[in-house]
Order: structure tokens, then sequence, then C-alpha cells
């Protein structure tokens, strides 16, 4: 499963090389709410495979999570694999490089929030 959403991810993410912004690879502190509206935060880690394809890494609440990512214009979406749940978050990038998302897993009603912000 893991290899079919990279190389998905990869195939558009070559589509779309001419128009992409830039996220910076590094680690970010998160601020979400989950799909009952209670609030969570954690941090994630970025690491870029090309212009437009990344891989992303999540640890909130001591929950681990890791999936594909990818730029376009300026959104930045990412597929990733919680447990035996498949989710998709898709961010919008800021001009400061936070990044504003909304996201939903497979098999759950409703949509959470979570922002990504730079770690300094």
């Amino acid at each position: 499963m893991k290899r079919l959403l990279l190389t998905a991810a990869l195939f558009l993410g070559a589509a779309a090389a001419g128009n992409a912004q830039t996220v910076n690879a590094g680690k970010y502190t998160v601020e979400g709410t989950n799909l009952d509206g209670s609030s969570y935060s954690g941090t994630a880690e970025i690491t870029l495979a090309s212009e437009t394809t990344c891989v992303i890494e999540w640890d909130t609440a001591g929950v681990k999570s890791t999936g594909v990512c990818m730029l376009n214009g300026d959104a930045f979406a990412a597929a990733y694999v919680l447990g035996d749940a498949l989710g998709l978050i898709v961010y919008k990038v800021n001009g400061d490089g936070s990044l504003d998302g909304t996201w939903t897993i497979t098999g759950k009603d409703g949509a959470g929030t979570e922002t990504l912000t730079e770690a300094k």
C-alpha cells in the first residue's frame, strides 16, 4: 500500500513541478483538532524527496504515523497510514511557512484540522 501511495505521489508531483511553492524540510510543531473536536499537539518532520514530493512523520500524543506528501501550487497534501486506516490531509501553504490543514481517515465521519509551524 505504501509503495502504491508513493508511486502515485511521485507521478502527480512530477506533473506539478512547474508551479510548486516551497515547503521547508525539517521539524514542525503540530496543533490540531480531532474528529470529535478535542485538541491534540505534537511534532512532525518533513523530509524532501524531490522538488514536489516528501515523506512526513507525525508524533502526536505518542501516536506515530508516516505519510507520503506532495506540493501543488499552494496546496500540500499527504496520504498516511494510522493503525489500519488510511488518512488524507490537505494543507494550504501560508506565506510565513506554516501549513493549515483539514484531514480525515477512512471509516470515520467528519474532518479534523491541523496547523504545522516550523520549529525554532
